[in-house]
């Protein structure tokens, strides 16, 4: 089977600069070839405010920017970073299991909007190419009970997940009951996006 790589005539090794266990799976799933690099970055540099697509969309290229200037050859990165948003309040990852408790307590029967920025660092031939987007999608929660909320974050899954739970894998996705956008985006990559970005910046690379 020919690899996603091959197909979009991808001029360097796909490089992903994330060591997260969702991003790794969606990028095999659909026949990538890549290598993983874990960022160095503080995410705390960045404030969470407003406006949120430009808020994760920074920290995906910080991402990308960081693993790109630490590896000397031609290479194309691709950096992400997701977050969830109600209202005005941003929720990334919690700090405990107390704090997993409170954010599900908050989306519990409220509609919330999950943002995914992506950034590609390319280097090819010496020059380097950046391309960037943002994906939303809003998330509509059921009511859920206090006993479904401590047996969750008992679990231990939703400690590692922006807004405390994933929708892909395990009880987080009873607790959706529906959704509008991009589900990948919800997951933490928006595959089509990165696809389509992915070929842009190949084209741009070839006319040069």
């Amino acid at each position: 089977m020919t690899s996603l790589n091959d197909l979009l005539r991808l001029p360097a090794p796909l490089v992903l600069a994330s060591t997260s266990p969702r991003r790794r799976q969606l990028l095999s799933q659909v026949g990538f070839e890549f290598s993983v690099v874990k960022p160095q970055v503080d995410e705390d540099v960045v404030p969470a405010e407003p406006p949120y697509d430009r808020y994760v969309q920074t920290l995906a290229s910080l991402k990308a920017a960081d693993v790109l200037q630490r590896i000397p050859d031609d290479v194309v990165v691709v950096g992400s970073d997701t977050t969830v948003v109600l209202g005005t309040v941003v929720l990334n990852k919690p700090k405990d299991a107390a704090d997993a408790v409170q954010m599900l307590t908050q989306l519990s029967g409220n509609t919330h909007t999950v943002y995914t920025g992506i950034a590609i660092h390319a280097r090819v031939r010496g020059t380097t190419h950046v391309i960037e987007a943002t994906s939303a999608t809003q998330v509509t929660f059921r009511k859920l009970r206090a006993d479904e909320i401590d047996s969750y974050v008992a679990s231990g899954s939703p400690l590692d997940k922006a807004g405390s739970y994933g929708i892909q894998e395990d009880v987080g996705a009873l607790f959706v009951s529906s959704i509008n956008g991009c589900y990948f985006t919800v997951v933490g990559l928006p595959l089509e996006l990165l696809y389509r970005k992915l070929q842009s910046m190949v084209e741009y690379v070839e006319k040069q």
